[in-house]
């Protein structure tokens, strides 16, 4: 018997373990690691509704949640093989924001607007 108010399929959810929220990198690569939870990762070519895949956005706006994220934009990238993991290279001294964002096999945000945001500094 269900409980009152409870919710069998949970919220998809996505957090950027790493770097964490604050957190100074030394160099100019960037190792960024991602963990779910309420939905399974999937390639995209795979066609299967119902997972996601992870896009990172490095200091760019996300744009409406409910569009296809766009390819071929400098700093935001398609981890599209259900990676969990990123480097991302050549990234500028300085603060810098970096947006994590589930989507569906067609690119599309999944609905609940899974994000994370964290902040952190790069020093050379």
């Amino acid at each position: 018997m269900a409980c009152r108010g409870s919710n069998p399929h949970p919220r998809p959810t996505v957090t950027i373990d790493s770097p964490a929220a604050g957190d100074t990198v030394r160099g100019t690569a960037v190792h960024i690691e991602l963990a779910t939870n309420g939905i399974l990762l999937a390639p995209a070519a795979d066609e299967q509704p119902g997972t996601a895949h992870h896009h990172l956005f490095l200091d760019v706006d996300t744009g409406p949640l409910d569009q296809k994220i766009p390819s071929g934009v400098t700093g935001i990238i398609h981890l599209g093989r259900a990676q969990t993991e990123f480097h991302w290279d050549s990234v500028a001294p300085g603060p810098h924001r970096i947006i994590a964002v589930l989507a569906d096999w067609q690119h599309v945000p999944v609905a609940g607007a899974a994000t994370d945001t964290v902040h952190f500094i790069v020093q050379p």
